[in-house]
């Protein structure tokens, strides 16, 4: 098995109700995974891009969450993902296998 990041970006919801409705969603987005799911990840805050020299840069599509699944391909990986809530607020979904660093 293959283990999968999962990079959330926008997606917020409108209101505080669709924000309620959302987390309802997400809750049984994520029950519904099993095991499939390492870590449920967490929610982001505002971020910014940092170059070599220091300097910042705008962000364009900042990252909203992310979140780690365990998948037996990137396949798996993609339908787990597709049925995720954020796409009900306009959000999107990066699916990036990890590999494993040798020193």
């Amino acid at each position: 098995m293959s283990k999968f990041i999962f990079v959330f970006r926008g997606g917020m919801p409108d209101s505080p109700e669709a924000g309620q409705k959302m987390m309802t969603e997400w809750n049984a987005w994520l029950a519904g995974m099993g095991k499939a799911v390492l870590d449920p990840g967490a929610g982001l805050g505002k971020s910014s891009f940092l170059d070599a020299d220091g300097k910042t840069a705008p962000v364009g599509d900042p990252v909203s969450g992310y979140m780690l699944v365990e998948a037996d391909s990137m396949a798996t990986a993609l339908m787990h993902a597709k049925t995720c809530p954020i796409f009900s607020a306009r959000g999107t979904i990066e699916v990036a296998e990890t590999m494993v660093m040798q020193p």
